[in-house]
């Protein structure tokens, strides 16, 4: 039987957070964007050091999937800036959720959100919120089944490419 679990990450788990963090970008992004871009990012941006660096940040919650014991993707969610759009109404983003690709199609996203939507609850947010690459088709159609909605834009560096990213969010006045 096929086990999936998703547990809140400790700070012994800040390695295999940078390493799941570099893997599942690079894994998702490479095939659309230039080497060197990628290079720049991974290496300045998005460094071992700094990922591991992120996961003491105040506020940060790790979230870790493990599929038969194997590390399968991660979330991180985060307080999140207070945008015009939220008229005041309290919030946290989604800053990331990823499947390692060999992990795709086995629930692991759709676990990680639901442990997303689940947090936000408890800490009494009134809105989630993230941002998407808009050429990320696959990411966009994921968010939009779990009813979240396109409500702004903003600008994404990738190396020296800006990119641009749909801000997406979902009110979570009733159960979700």
């Amino acid at each position: 039987m096929k086990m999936l679990k998703i547990r809140l990450a400790t700070a012994e788990d800040a390695a295999l957070i940078a390493d799941m963090s570099r893997t599942t970008f690079y894994e998702t992004f490479a095939a659309s964007n230039t080497a060197a871009d990628m290079d720049i990012f991974m290496n300045s941006q998005f460094t071992r050091e700094t990922l591991m660096k992120e996961t003491r940040e105040p506020g940060h919650i790790f979230l870790l999937a493990y599929f038969n014991e194997e590390p399968a993707g991660y979330a991180l969610i985060r307080p999140g800036d207070l945008h015009p759009g939220f008229k005041g109404r309290t919030s946290i983003e989604i800053a990331r959720i990823y499947s390692i690709k060999s992990m795709i199609g086995k629930g692991i996203g759709s676990s990680l959100m639901q442990a997303c939507l689940d947090t936000a609850i408890s800490l009494n947010r009134e809105i989630i919120w993230l941002g998407v690459w808009e050429k990320n088709e696959r990411a966009i159609a994921f968010y939009q089944r779990w009813g979240f909605e396109k409500f702004g834009v903003h600008d994404f560096r990738l190396g020296t490419d800006i990119q641009q990213d749909w801000l997406m969010m979902k009110h979570l006045d009733a159960q979700s």
